[in-house]
């Protein structure tokens, strides 16, 4: 079995997640007692947010590179980033370590080309649905067609995701305000299906509340790297 490296606590509730998800993905491929070998590095998010919202990206992939080297240095066959958002530093991270990474976004819209999605919502933070980071990476090399709520309505997703969900809050109230997204994605602006894209959504919204298909990317990216860590694949 691969070890499997993880850069989490962006936050530490999703990254909670990942590992429940990733040792009970090997317990049902493997059975008995079996469990994941991970190497994890667990950031302090507050010193990530408050770069973020500064715009200080450069400074972000630094703190990230080195924890990605310590991941590295401990016996990680692969890299998983915890976080969608902190994909913006992927390449940063990659050129400065020599194990590869299994990116969030390729994960994703490999699940959706198996499905046959050709037109996607996108729900995530503002950098993740404003940039260019993530989308075009689905645009481009997957050729599936992305779309983001209105203005109005990406400052809802986003605050929600800061001021609740990265700090273990789960309100009724947000999750209406999130379905109603999601549904407008799907009538008005065409969306066969809708990405999760910031890997908190999930703790708020599951496709029992929806009849829209929704695809979580923590149980997408942690799910492939349970195939990578047990099966003889590469990325």
């Amino acid at each position: 079995m691969k070890t499997i490296g993880m850069l989490g606590g962006m936050s530490w509730e999703s990254t909670a997640s990942y590992y429940k998800a990733i040792n009970e993905g090997v317990k049902a491929e493997l059975g008995g007692l079996n469990s994941a070998k991970i190497c994890l590095y667990s950031v302090n998010f507050d010193e990530l947010e408050k770069l973020q919202h500064k715009g200080e990206w450069d400074e972000t992939a630094l703190i990230l590179v080195e924890a990605a080297r310590s991941v590295e240095s401990g016996g990680a066959d692969f890299l998983i980033i915890c976080t969608n958002t902190m994909h913006k530093v992927a390449p940063e991270i990659e050129s400065n370590i020599s194990i590869p990474i299994l990116h969030i976004a390729d994960a994703t819209a490999n699940k959706l080309v198996i499905d046959g999605i050709k037109k996607v919502g996108l729900l995530g933070t503002r950098f993740t649905m404003e940039q260019d980071f993530y989308k075009s990476r689905l645009v481009e090399k997957f050729g599936i067609d992305v779309v983001v709520p209105e203005e109005d309505d990406r400052t809802v997703v986003h605050n929600i995701i800061y001021d609740e969900l990265c700090r273990g809050v789960i309100n009724s109230g947000s999750r209406e305000k999130y379905l109603s997204i999601v549904k407008s994605l799907h009538e008005e602006q065409g969306a066969e299906a809708v990405i999760l894209g910031c890997t908190e959504i999930a703790l708020l919204i599951q496709q029992v509340h929806t009849e829209v298909p929704l695809y979580d990317t923590t149980e997408i990216h942690a799910d492939q790297a349970v195939q990578l860590a047990i099966l003889d694949m590469t990325i």
